[in-house]
């Protein structure tokens, strides 16, 4: 967690309420710059973390080839929030449909021009996520197994799905 980001406290308590739910525990790490992410991730040998999630931030977007590089050198399951960690050798992302986004923020953009007020037009919630799996990634380091996963047979859907 990047205790920078205006959401850190709202995503923590939401994502305590779901472990809680779920019966499971969750530990929070913050960082805030390059070295802290190191001293972050040479902690995790002695914590016995296996798994990770690295939220929504733009720091963290900009420093993925880092978080790829120390989750596969420290055999950690990193779950990503976008896909772009995925596509720099990342396990595993889940989450909004930025392309769905993009083409509402073009809807919206297109109402206006055709005269509507923005004050009219209703809020939008994102309704469309993809989860996006790295088969090269999951093959060399054993993720499918350490998912308790078998390996799939057929090539991975990458068709986004909606949310209801």
């Amino acid at each position: 967690m990047n205790p920078d980001n205006p959401n850190a406290d709202i995503d923590t308590a939401e994502l305590q309420n779901a472990a809680r739910t779920l019966g499971q525990s969750i530990s929070f790490v913050k960082a805030r710059s390059e070295a802290e992410i190191d001293a972050v991730f040479a902690t995790f040998g002695e914590r016995r973390v296996s798994a990770l999630l690295v939220n929504t931030d733009p720091f963290f977007l900009a420093r993925r080839a880092q978080f790829v590089a120390l989750a596969a050198r420290n055999g950690i399951i990193a779950i990503y929030a976008q896909r772009e960690f995925v596509a720099g050798g990342g396990l595993i992302s889940y989450g909004v449909s930025l392309a769905d986004g993009y083409r509402q923020v073009g809807l919206y953009a297109g109402r206006i021009l055709k005269g509507e007020r923005p004050a009219d037009l209703p809020v939008v919630q994102p309704t469309k996520f993809e989860i996006v799996i790295n088969l090269k990634t999951a093959k060399t380091h054993g993720g499918w197994r350490r998912l308790g996963a078998s390996e799939p047979v057929n090539e991975f859907d990458r068709t986004p799905f909606e949310h209801p």
